[in-house]
């Protein structure tokens, strides 16, 4: 049987399946990844104008040019025309070819055109807006709903990411030799350095975090999508996308930040400031991240923190 070119249509709709299966036997491509796969390369068709019935060889360099002009066009940041062109690598990723070459199909090559992948490098707020976050956070603790300060002091205190917020459980508090440990391993690394963290828990955070446990038992309820987290008594933060998008939007509201990510802010600030007190090596331990990732995207090292040091009085 002859190879054949497939369709973009036919690789979406393949793409799943195959991913599924891959996913059992390695652990990965995670499901959020290929559905942010699929939605990221149907927009870069639309934006390049490429019909979903084309074949992959339509994926020329100079049709993908027109994704560049289209977001110059519209103002879109590098960053997201990045996302789009990465998606569109992972269908077409290394473990991909044997279960296309079983469906006898033949993949060729695309050359992308060039262009900038990379995010502004991390820029340390002022005082004035590291001021407006004290405030906010402080004001979080006389909020009706518990879960709002419990998610900013996760990220704040202890640099999570939303998805390990929303998967956090009571167990992964542990009691080490008198000291409670927040222990849990990134999801982001779980499959790649399978770092844990442990960070000891302060005692006026624990105790606020064990009031927060007593008064929300079977306190929130949601209907259709996320009903069975709001039932998990073991989550620490059941429905907590609920929580993140009330937050993004207060912190919008305030201006003290902007973006529709403005919560991950908090876990930039957590960053920067262990790498200003503790150095590189334990803000990167901390974030699951690694050094140069950290370095670009959570801390500013253009700042220097040391003050007017001799360096002849530390000899």
């Amino acid at each position: 049987m002859a190879k054949i070119t497939p369709t973009i249509q036919m690789v979406i709709e393949k793409y799943p399946k195959i991913a599924a299966v891959e996913r059992l036997r390695m652990g990965r491509p995670g499901a959020k990844t290929v559905r942010n796969a699929l939605v990221n390369v149907r927009r870069l068709c639309q934006m390049a104008e490429i019909s979903f019935d084309d074949t992959y060889a339509s994926l020329t360099r100079k049709r993908l040019t027109r994704v560049l002009d289209y977001a110059s066009r519209e103002g879109l940041k590098p960053v997201t025309v990045w996302s789009y062109m990465t998606s569109l690598k992972c269908m077409f990723a290394r473990w991909t070819h044997p279960y296309y070459a079983d469906l006898k199909w033949q993949i060729p090559d695309v050359e992308l055109p060039s262009y900038n992948r990379q995010s502004p490098r991390y820029v340390r707020p002022d005082k004035a807006v590291l001021a407006k976050v004290k405030d906010w956070y402080k004001s979080l603790e006389h909020r009706e709903d518990g879960r709002e300060w419990v998610v900013a002091t996760l990220m704040l205190e202890f640099a999570m990411r939303n998805g390990d917020v929303g998967t956090l459980r009571w167990a992964d508090f542990r009691d080490r030799e008198g000291q409670i440990t927040l222990c849990y391993t990134p999801h982001k690394t779980s499959l790649t350095s399978g770092r844990r963290v442990a960070w000891p828990v302060h005692h006026d955070i624990w105790a606020r975090l064990c009031a927060y446990r007593e008064t929300s038992h079977n306190q929130y309820v949601r209907r259709g999508r996320g009903v069975n987290e709001a039932k998990d008594s073991a989550l620490v933060v059941p429905c907590s996308q609920d929580v993140f998008n009330r937050l993004n939007t207060d912190l919008r509201a305030k201006k003290i930040f902007s973006g529709s990510k403005a919560c991950y802010e908090l876990r930039k600030i957590c960053v920067d400031h262990v790498y200003q007190k503790f150095g590189a090596e334990m803000a990167s331990s901390i974030s699951g991240d690694d050094i140069r990732t950290m370095m670009r995207y959570y801390a500013d090292p253009s700042q220097p923190n040391i003050g007017d040091t001799r360096i002849i009085d530390l000899l």
